[in-house]
């Protein structure tokens, strides 16, 4: 039974009408993003090909330190990088990069809601969009350097063109040719696996099924021939070596072994938060559409998301990133269920989504207080033993403005008004505003505990009291992470070089040890002349510089 929405009021239509939407978009996207250091993991590794290109170097192939990188091609580097060049004289390089991932998000989410309105009416519009912004996984990686983002946005684009094909085949096809074609630019095969066959495919629905859509199609397939074509091209006349490199390691990613059935649970748990709130309406949708799985409407999601868990299982990768190419068929699914959950389905994710936001609202603030009042006692000891030499910064703004925070949460709840967009809106808006809290209260925190930069600038003193003794030709590396190579890069100009079989000329080595890789044995030529310990349990990171003895 389809809820009748409630005729809301004139500041109700502003306030949570498109403009409305807009704001919430742009707060989820611009918050956080550009004021935090490059992170530990994927946030730091991808600043390196950004910073690269900023350093003059090789713009055409993505490289880390002087080194190639081979993950992804280059549409997300060059697009960071351009905002990183117009905006150095108001933000940090890394912050400016960083406008990238906004961009790419937005992208997703406006043409995910296009797709939706196309496949399923109006009515689906707004909660496709704030399903697909609510989604779980999606918050950190929108706010950090991720190239899967472009994919992201790219494989939304595509199901965007070819959502329109019955109405405007043409420009359909046209649309859903550039998505694949740049899919491939921003992700390489695995882009190009995950939006082509989605062309193909949809000729089954009986909407497709028609000359027009067929030329459609072909044009699409001929741009996104063009399209994914010009990169490698250009790669062979400029550094042919640097395109066998690239298609050595795609290769080795299509040939590796795919996922085991023992990491099904794995794989399941994993889908199961990321995906939150998005499957379970997802699966009433699916459920919902059952008699007409031919249609395009419920054909074109089915596929994306088939096409995507495909990929993950194929390539074996389970990492949290590659989750982001199942958004927007998920949202596409959960749009339609959204419109016709029953009224008790409906007030329970509703309330799901007030109380269960609440209490993460509440935990962010006593995390706070174990910073700033070390209470409550136990949580204070957490904090004190995962981060010893961390200290709250005395910013009186961060408290008034998580005051501020709190109370427009309350009142934007308070006065949302009765719709089919009800439960969606409640749970994006508690996100995002959740999002905005942490940042402002544990974003120092958040900072210490996973940048790089008090270690480079630790090891950057001992290398120059090293310099001052004796000329230095290079430092050499082993277990060092991308991550922390960017980040030595970027905050001091040092690189390191990779040891090649067992031995380097060097005279100084450079090691990086997780706890649980225990103790490394080193030769007895080599004496430690510094070293740096962060974080505990776990996450506890050692670093270790060694001098090779006269």
């Amino acid at each position: 039974m389809i809820r009748e929405p409630a005729t809301p009021t004139l500041f109700q239509r502003r306030i949570y009408g498109t403009v409305g939407l807009t704001v919430l978009i742009a707060a989820y996207l611009l918050v956080g993003l550009t004021v935090h250091d490059p992170w530990r993991g994927d946030d730091a590794r991808y600043f390196g090909p950004v910073l690269s290109i900023l350093q003059g170097e090789s713009a055409l192939f993505p490289m880390l330190a002087g080194e190639p990188l081979t993950d992804y091609p280059p549409l997300y580097y060059w697009v960071a990088a351009v905002f990183a060049a117009l905006a150095g004289d108001l933000l940090t390089a890394h912050g400016a990069a960083r406008l990238a991932s906004a961009l790419f998000v937005a992208i997703a989410i406006f043409f995910t809601a296009r797709a939706a309105e196309s496949l399923h009416g109006r009515s689906s519009r707004t909660p496709a969009a704030l399903l697909a912004l609510g989604t779980l996984g999606l918050v950190l990686h929108a706010h950090e350097t991720q190239p899967l983002l472009a994919v992201f946005a790219m494989l939304a684009l595509t199901l965007s063109g070819l959502a329109e094909l019955p109405r405007r085949p043409l420009a359909g096809g046209v649309t859903a040719g550039l998505g694949s074609g740049l899919a491939f630019l921003a992700g390489g095969l695995g882009g190009l696996l995950i939006t082509a066959p989605l062309m193909m495919l949809a000729l089954l629905s009986a909407e497709c099924r028609q000359p027009r859509a067929s030329g459609g199609l072909l044009a699409g397939l001929c741009l996104m021939l063009a399209v994914s074509g010009a990169w490698p091209l250009a790669l062979h006349l400029n550094a042919p070596e640097l395109l066998n490199l690239w298609l050595g390691a795609e290769w080795l990613r299509l040939s590796a072994a795919a996922l085991a059935v023992a990491e099904t649970p794995r794989l399941l748990e994993l889908v199961g938060w990321f995906l939150w709130p998005l499957w379970p309406v997802a699966l009433w949708g699916l459920w919902r559409a059952r008699r007409h799985l031919s249609s395009l409407p419920a054909l074109l999601p089915v596929l994306s998301l088939a096409l995507g868990l495909g990929w993950v299982v194929l390539s074996g990768d389970l990492s949290q990133a590659n989750m982001l190419a199942l958004i927007p068929g998920a949202a596409l699914l959960a749009a339609v269920g959204v419109v016709q959950l029953r009224r008790g389905a409906a007030s329970a994710f509703d309330w799901f989504a007030l109380m269960s936001l609440a209490v993460f609202g509440i935990l962010v603030w006593l995390a706070w207080s174990a910073q700033a009042f070390e209470w409550p006692p136990g949580l204070a000891r957490h904090v004190e033993r995962n981060a010893p030499d961390f200290v709250l910064p005395q910013e009186q703004y961060r408290l008034i403005a998580g005051v501020a925070i709190t109370a427009l949460w309350i009142l934007l709840v308070a006065r949302l008004p009765r719709s089919i967009s009800r439960a969606p809106a409640n749970w994006a808006i508690g996100l995002v505003m959740l999002w905005s809290l942490a940042v402002v209260l544990l974003m120092p925190w958040f900072d210490h505990g996973r940048s790089y930069r008090g270690v480079v600038q630790s090891l950057d003193i001992a290398v120059q009291g090293e310099r001052s003794e004796r000329p230095l030709s290079c430092i050499a590396t082993t277990g060092l992470s991308d991550a922390m190579r960017t980040s030595m890069d970027y905050y001091a100009g040092l690189r390191a070089e990779r040891i090649v079989a067992g031995s380097t000329p060097c005279p100084l080595l450079l090691v990086q040890l997780e706890r649980r890789e225990g103790a490394v044995e080193l030769a007895p030529e080599w004496e430690t002349v510094w070293e740096f310990r962060r974080g505990a349990g776990k996450r506890q990171e050692n670093f270790r510089l060694l001098r090779r003895r006269e």
